[in-house]
């Protein structure tokens, strides 16, 4: 039953080739999900949400979980978030705090149907998912907006996750909550994405078999209707829940960047619904806080995890202590609107007593599978890169970018992971061998307006280059590549830098001997992606002929923070 008040049963751093030390570097596993048990977690990272005396600051997680859902099984917590076009995808996170939390894994090893993800699907692939306990088992109900909803289940977190299997087909049918009843009746709520289906701003309630193998009806009734309540539109991405004898349904409205968290109550599952709104922006800076989980901890206390769009480094998670007033939650702290709560900027911490946990950052590559942080732009191939054809080294084969687009953007094999922090500094070594006339290969920050630095191949020399794409256009045609030439002649190994300022401004630079680095341009405004925020990595493209001799060997990826 998905009732709030269940009891369910260093890698070592090569300091010759760099000055600087990894703050974090990650346990390096591979992109199929190695056991959890082969994750080290690193002692510190780019960004830490523990204060160490007790308390915590928001955000929990400065980095793109977006759409995040949390459960608690015993004296564990447990979170996946919407992954988009990236592969693997369904984030794995573990936490015994709700503060400090574990990337063990992913859910979704590539995109189903796999032709269709084979190249970048920007904005497509895995919207909001939610994750639930039931029956002994772990599950993940998470759609796809233009194919319908998708069920996984597991016995451990960590996985093996049963493959993908298609329970409610339909366009636009986004969002499902899932909820198993007292009586052992089963029901699935879920949204409406308007560019597919054409309606939005409603919640339908559906019936469904227990072991969720089939739907029970052909089209439930719309049990919330957001049009029906004043000034509220967008209404989406419901969490389903019942306590104390009452359904609730939480459920964000607003839009992403602006929007509100509303809750909605009914003591029959059918409704009607009454609804309020318990947690604004107000007096902060926090925009459209909303769409999370509701988690209640051992001793009781309620906590709910929830968004912020901050456009470049993407949706960011925070954390807010919940209470109650006449059967209605109110989260965070008090604000100007009467019941409703804004977000706290720190606060005493859920659990006391474990350690500080970062997220994955840097790699050395000297492990034999590449760390859990690192994402693919596609389903990707296992031949697209190796760490044992130079042991210490990865070695990224130089993929063709399909369809004759130029554009480094198009290449589903960039090795990319979510920003860190809000200011940090990624370094890189880079070696381009056997390269063919037209392959390109070096250090990106991919955005819809991004910008990368590195090695180009003519057919007299190979030089360094540095490429902006702009202007930022969330659902216009394709920004515009401007490539300038930095080094005529270029070595064929170079050291690479891009160091992040507060607001995703980006500034890369080059050096020939990791001492001395020179920008190769004025700091550049980088954009956001498709619902996503921005991913810095490495990538290595040519042209649609492909030239399978041509590889670029990375000897280490470094991020570092103030």
């Amino acid at each position: 039953m998905a009732t709030l008040n269940q009891r369910p049963t260093r890698p070592g751093a090569k300091t010759a080739l760099g000055l600087l030390l990894p703050l974090a570097l990650a346990a390096c596993q591979s992109l199929d999900r190695a056991p959890a048990s082969a994750t080290a977690a690193p002692a510190a990272g780019p960004w830490v949400a523990d204060l160490g005396d007790g308390r915590y600051r928001n955000p929990i997680l400065h980095a793109d979980y977006a759409d995040p859902d949390a459960i608690r099984v015993g004296d564990t917590y447990y979170m996946t978030s919407s992954s988009f076009n990236q592969t693997p995808g369904l984030p794995l996170l573990e936490s015994k705090d709700l503060v400090n939390w574990e990337l063990v894994g992913h859910a979704l090893p590539a995109l189903v149907p796999a032709e269709r993800y084979a190249v970048p699907q920007f904005a497509k692939g895995v919207w909001a998912p939610c994750l639930r306990h039931h029956d002994g088992k772990f599950w993940i109900f998470y759609p796809d907006p233009d194919l319908g909803v998708f069920v996984m289940t597991a016995e451990r977190f960590a996985g093996p996750w049963s493959a993908p299997r298609l329970l409610l087909a339909g366009k636009g049918i986004i969002d499902p909550a899932p909820l198993w009843d007292d009586d052992g009746k089963a029901y699935l709520m879920h949204g409406w994405a308007g560019s597919r289906a054409g309606i939005n701003n409603m919640l339908t309630l559906r019936a469904m078999s227990p072991d969720a193998t089939r739907m029970l009806d052909e089209r439930g009734p719309f049990v919330i209707d957001g049009h029906k309540l004043p000034g509220v539109h967008t209404l989406e991405g419901p969490k389903l829940y019942k306590a104390d004898g009452y359904y609730y349904v939480f459920a964000p409205a607003g839009g992403v960047e602006q929007g509100y968290q509303m809750v909605f109550r009914s003591r029959s599952i059918d409704g009607p619904y009454e609804s309020r709104t318990v947690l604004v922006q107000g007096d902060t800076a926090v925009n459209g806080p909303h769409q999370g989980a509701w988690v209640r901890a051992q001793d009781g206390g309620d906590w709910f995890l929830h968004f912020q769009d901050k456009k470049t480094y993407g949706r960011i998670v925070h954390l807010q202590p919940m209470r109650w007033r006449d059967g209605w939650p109110v989260i965070g702290e008090d604000s100007r609107l009467p019941g409703a709560g804004q977000p706290v900027s720190t606060h005493k911490k859920p659990v006391a007593g474990f350690p500080v946990k970062t997220q994955p950052a840097g790699d050395e590559f000297d492990q034999p599978r590449l760390g859990l942080q690192w994402q693919w732009n596609a389903n990707s191939k296992p031949d697209w890169y190796s760490l044992a054809a130079r042991p210490g080294m990865l070695r990224l084969h130089t993929q063709a970018v399909p369809e004759a687009k130029d554009f480094v953007r198009n290449s589903p094999a960039i090795l990319s992971q979510k920003l860190p922090a809000p200011v940090f500094m990624a370094d890189t070594r880079i070696e381009l061998a056997n390269a063919a006339e037209g392959d390109r290969a070096g250090l990106i920050v991919n955005a819809i307006q991004y910008a990368w630095i590195g090695l180009r191949k003519t057919a007299t020399a190979t030089q360094l280059v540095y490429t902006q794409c702009g202007p930022f256009r969330q659902f216009g045609p394709p920004c515009t590549e401007e490539t300038r030439v930095v080094l005529a002649s270029a070595p064929s190994a170079l050291y690479l830098r891009v160091g992040i300022a507060d607001g995703g401004m980006a500034t890369f630079s080059y050096s020939t001997d990791n001492a001395v680095f020179t920008p190769v341009a004025p700091a550049y405004q980088i954009g956001k992606g498709g619902w996503v925020g921005a991913q810095v990595g490495l990538f290595s493209v040519g042209d649609r002929a492909g030239n399978p001799a041509s590889h670029l060997d990375v000897d280490y990826f470094r991020m570092t923070a103030p």
